[in-house]
């Protein structure tokens, strides 16, 4: 049977489109598959399994136990290549491989038109990442990255918190990602493994925009790549210039995933892992400020004062929606509707290119040399 995207041509993000109206009339839901059920791609498969707009119907596996697995539980097909998805006639599908492999995988499914889901980074390297992006480009079909920092409840709040109020103006950013070493993806940065979750942020509180300047220090420690990096990243704009300070390790005792964002008009604090933040928003705390810059210039002694009970803290509401079902119903939703999904090819490229920039200027740093 031949794929229905792939009948498509040029009109597969059309048709996949269609389908997913037809599915939302109660007709048919979108038919989904997934390329690699590792650690990420397993649960990929069980929410495709799980929602009402999809309908999984086959998982593709080197390790065939792991396929047989899944595909048993979940009541679909275990497959052996991306051909075979396409012949089932799949509208959407998570690539969720090791990233050496997005390219092979991705690339004949989206000339197929049809819509993918790419576990992060987009590739592992830009050039790649670029045809990847053309790919998707040349069929119009739907390609959405990954970052499912995203969509972490954290990150919601605050993206809700910035809709309803004063939009958080960045010119200061620390961020610390740093674990225990896990022994996976050994075969890449630590850059590219775990900074790329704080890159992806911090392009989007800039905007998209890429730095401008890039300084980075790394060292290879157990494996042959950074495993230990720290980068400041630069971004000159013209409303100002804000400096991003990012550190990720995975040598640590133990986790932390904390990012600190200081603004014109608010402080925020975001911790991934307790998923909890605080914002102070200068606003509400103006009055207070000058009332203190006042006593101070008039010699007052203000060493008792307790700075808390100065400040206005505001604590980010939190939902308890599960990270990976939001990324999986933002991309429908971008398929379903046509339109361009949260993190798209061009923010995909444009985190792999930062993260390329840092891992070259660390070695540069330190002379080219590994371990």
């Amino acid at each position: 049977m031949k794929s229905q995207a792939a009948t498509a041509g040029s009109n597969g993000a059309g048709a996949s489109v269609k389908a997913a109206e037809n599915g939302n009339r109660g007709r048919r839901p979108l038919r989904a598959g997934v390329v690699g059920v590792g650690r990420m791609g397993r649960h990929h498969a069980r929410v495709y399994s799980q929602l009402s707009e999809t309908q999984l119907v086959g998982v593709v596996d080197t390790n065939p136990e792991r396929a047989e697995a899944l595909a048993e539980q979940y009541n679909c097909k275990a497959l052996h290549s991306v051909q075979q998805l396409l012949d089932m006639g799949v509208d959407v599908v998570s690539v969720a491989v090791p990233t050496s492999y997005h390219l092979p995988m991705a690339e004949p499914l989206l000339k197929a038109g049809v819509n993918c889901l790419i576990e992060k980074p987009l590739a592992g390297d830009a050039a790649e990442a670029e045809k990847i992006k053309h790919a998707a480009e040349a069929t119009g079909a739907i390609l959405m990255v990954g970052h499912i920092e995203r969509f972490n409840p954290i990150m919601r709040a605050l993206k809700k918190e910035q809709e309803k109020g004063m939009p958080i103006v960045p010119r200061f950013m620390e961020v610390h990602r740093v674990s225990p070493m896990t022994f996976r993806s050994v075969d890449t940065s630590v850059v590219m493994d775990m900074m790329i979750h704080d890159l992806d942020v911090v392009l989007m509180l800039m905007g998209g925009h890429e730095p401008d300047e890039v300084y980075a220090s790394g060292v290879p420690v157990i494996t042959e790549h950074e495993d230990i990096c720290n980068a400041r990243l630069v971004f000159r704009k013209p409303e100002g210039v804000c400096v991003a300070n990012v550190t990720a390790s995975r040598l640590a005792l133990k986790t932390e995933r904390v990012t600190r964002i200081t603004g014109e008009n608010a402080y925020v604090k975001i911790d991934y892992a307790a998923k909890s933040g605080t914002i102070i928003r200068r606003l509400a705390n103006e009055q207070q400020m000058i009332d203190v810059r006042n006593a101070l210039r008039q010699g007052a002694d203000l060493s008792n004062m307790n700075w808390h009970e100065l400040v206005n803290i505001e604590e980010l509401q939190v939902d308890e929606g599960e990270p990976i079902v939001m990324e999986i119903k933002a991309f429908l939703d971008a398929v379903m509707s046509g339109t361009k999904p949260e993190v798209d090819a061009r923010a995909g490229l444009a985190n792999v290119r930062t993260a390329e920039r840092i891992i070259a200027a660390a070695r540069a740093e330190r002379g080219g040399k590994g371990v």
